[in-house]
């Protein structure tokens, strides 16, 4: 079994969408082929690279394990244009994992990577490699906690790969 877990920024730009989709197809694909057994991604299912990162581990054959940072995540943290897209990732996922976090913020966001990284052979990350913004619990964090763990880090920035400028996590 190969555990793939997934971090990634949330604010892709819709004309980066297509091109990470098919950046993580193609990685995917190698662990799939190489995988004897079962390809697992693990992903906290947000809008963004973890949405991406579950739909392309079901296209490859593999199986999903959900965490969800906290028990107010879904009510409080998912957009309505993207709750359909949550929900159906989350039933399509073989585990569900709710962290006992009432509301979601820094610390839950920052155990749900431990969670990620404590499941992981590997970390998938699709960052733009930049800097951790100071706020803990994301994308760069991640990266840093796994390097320091020793998990090997794919990352995923396909060549005109843009983050909107709304947002940055």
């Amino acid at each position: 079994m190969t555990t793939l877990a997934v971090t990634g920024h949330m604010d892709l730009t819709d004309e980066s969408v297509p091109l990470i989709r098919t950046a993580l197809d193609e990685l995917l694909r190698q662990y799939a082929a190489a995988a004897d057994d079962v390809l697992v991604g693990v992903s906290c299912m947000a809008k963004g690279s973890d949405s991406l990162f579950a739909e392309a581990v079901l296209a490859a054959g593999g199986s999903l394990v959900a965490v969800i940072p906290a028990k107010d995540y879904r009510r409080n943290h998912v957009a309505a244009d993207y709750a359909p897209t949550f929900d159906g990732l989350v039933e399509a996922a073989d585990e569900v994992l709710v962290l006992p976090y009432e509301t979601a913020g820094p610390q839950a966001y920052a155990a749900a990577n431990a969670v990620l990284l404590e499941c992981a052979d590997r970390l998938v990350a699709v960052w733009n490699g930049e800097p951790p913004g100071g706020r803990g619990g994301g994308t760069a964090d991640a990266v840093l906690d796994a390097r320091k763990a020793g998990i090997h880090v794919d990352v995923v920035w396909p060549e005109g790969a843009v983050r909107s400028s709304v947002t940055h996590s």
